[in-house]
């Protein structure tokens, strides 16, 4: 977005480390956020707004890629078919 400031290399380091801290913490309690309703605050605080958002999407791609790796692809339930 323009006049946003690219973070400085400590300003990144700060974001990625409360992103790895939150998702090692969200990793330990099977993804209940409400375990690490901090963490995700400190997270949200120290990265930029665009960012937080790509971590999220980042995060989910990568479960989801975790999950056919494990589980092998599977068609969703015959969707609309009631």
């Amino acid at each position: 977005a323009a006049g946003m400031a690219a973070p400085t290399m400590e300003e990144r380091k700060a974001c990625w480390g409360a992103r790895d801290e939150f998702w090692r913490c969200l990793d330990s309690h099977g993804d209940d956020a409400a375990q690490c309703e901090k963490l995700r605050r400190a997270f949200e605080a120290r990265c930029p707004q665009q960012w937080v958002k790509h971590f999220d999407k980042r995060r989910d791609f990568l479960k989801y890629k975790k999950m056919l790796e494990t589980e092998g692809y599977r068609p969703p339930e015959a969707a609309g078919k009631s």
